[in-house]
């Protein structure tokens, strides 16, 4: 085990630490940490909005059904302009870090990959005087991979011709610092732009609908294969795998985000909409089910500690449990210790597939409700299961899982006291 320990730490870190700092991966993983505000409040809409579905069985929820479906429009807008506009703030948001990355003026690149991505995104469907009726059915989860492309494109272009002066107009010096940057960035904003419209005429001419239209039409198989049991099953071993030698998971949000978010944005969308919710695997799925108590299911074992007779892995159990209880699982990762602990590492690697297997077959079956919420990482999953599916069956299971993951731990939780007792008397 040791043997292995060393291999991975002399040939998988280097590269982990490398995908960790690739700028355009590190600018994807900021943005979706960052636009979880407006998502958050999206997301609580459409609990509340939820509320429209229940059956009034006592004079709470018959107050929560009529307020609910009296204000629908309402919800409905709130829910608009949060969850199904996300593709917009990725765009926004990538495009602003990728220009904190390179240390130039983010306005410009910013302007640039908004007119970029509305243009690409959307469709007009009626054009009058005073009057625009256009297809936004993709600004939504459907669009992440179009605001990706926009954004990223955007500032490279820019930044490429800006840094090499090319079409660069020079104004007199008493010209305001504002207009000066105007009239310098002219160029390689117009050279965005026109790429952005050659690339909607090409797509509005032949398949009549925007390049995100395309996109979907093209890469939908894909879509529907990275949500299944395998591909979620890859990223529970991945992920845990990967945390277990020091690999935060971080490292994959920019490959991760963009499914996971994208795919509870579609179920965000069917939930307002009545319909039936596509997709098993998205972001609250693998936070709330995947991980109980952060990587490493952490709340199971915190409370194993909490039962041990040593009074040093007791005071980590009474250290670690409540942050574990809120998603975060360092403290008893880093005091137990769990990572590059040769005893934890079947446990650590296999738990969150089972926790996965579990809820995916009972979703995919409807069972349980599927997610259409993110409320917060930080959001126990207790309450996060419930709140994300509006089915209290999902806190009941996640009760089960936490039993489940208890009986997993057990023996390599034993063995590891075991272990710590021996070292402790060799000293």
């Amino acid at each position: 085990m040791e043997k292995f320990i060393n291999w991975l730490e002399k040939n998988l870190m280097p590269i982990a630490n490398k995908i960790a700092k690739q700028r355009h991966l590190m600018a994807i993983r900021d943005t979706f940490m960052t636009i979880l505000p407006p998502l958050f409040f999206g997301a609580i809409v459409a609990v509340i909005n939820a509320g429209a579905d229940f059956d009034a069985t006592n004079a709470f929820f018959a107050a929560w059904k009529s307020f609910a479906t009296n204000n629908s429009m309402i919800l409905g807008w709130l829910n608009l302009i949060t969850m199904s506009l996300m593709s917009l703030y990725v765009c926004i948001g990538i495009a602003y870090y990728l220009c904190k990355r390179y240390g130039i003026d983010a306005y410009m690149p910013v302007l640039t990959s908004v007119a970029g991505f509305i243009m690409l995104a959307s469709y007009p469907q009626e054009l009058s005087y005073g009057n625009a009726l256009v297809q936004i059915t993709y600004w939504d989860g459907k669009g992440i991979l179009v605001a990706l492309f926009v954004s990223i494109m955007t500032v490279e272009v820019y930044k490429y011709m800006s840094e090499r002066k090319i079409g660069y107009i020079k104004m007199p010096d008493s010209v305001p610092p504002a207009l000066s940057t105007s009239f310098g960035s002219l160029v390689p904003v117009l050279t965005v732009i026109l790429i952005d419209a050659i690339l909607f005429v090409i797509c509005y001419k032949t398949a009549g609908t925007s390049l995100a239209g395309v996109v979907i039409n093209i890469l939908s198989p894909a879509f529907k294969a990275a949500d299944s049991l395998p591909v979620a099953m890859f990223v529970a071993i991945l992920l845990n795998v990967g945390w277990f030698f020091g690999i935060h998971d971080a490292v994959w949000s920019g490959f991760l985000d963009p499914i996971e978010y994208g795919t509870l944005s579609l179920n965000a969308a069917a939930k307002a909409a009545g319909a039936a919710l596509p997709h098993v695997f998205t972001v609250s799925f693998w936070c709330y089910f995947g991980i109980i108590g952060g990587l490493g299911n952490c709340l199971a074992l915190g409370i194993l500690c909490l039962l041990s007779k040593r009074k040093d892995i007791k005071m980590v159990g009474r250290l670690g449990i409540v942050p574990a209880f809120f998603g975060i699982s360092e403290p008893i990762t880093f005091g137990l210790p769990i990572m590059l602990n040769p005893i934890l590492f079947i446990p650590c690697a296999l738990i969150s597939v089972v926790n996965v297997t579990v809820s995916y077959l009972l979703m995919s079956a409807n069972i349980i409700g599927r997610t259409y919420a993110m409320l917060s990482y930080s959001m126990p999953s207790f309450f996060g299961a419930w709140l994300s599916t509006g089915d209290f069956k999902a806190a009941i299971l996640i009760v089960i899982l936490v039993l489940v993951d208890m009986v997993i731990y057990y023996p390599f939780f034993k063995a590891h006291e075991k272990s710590t007792e021996e070292l402790a008397d060799e000293f």
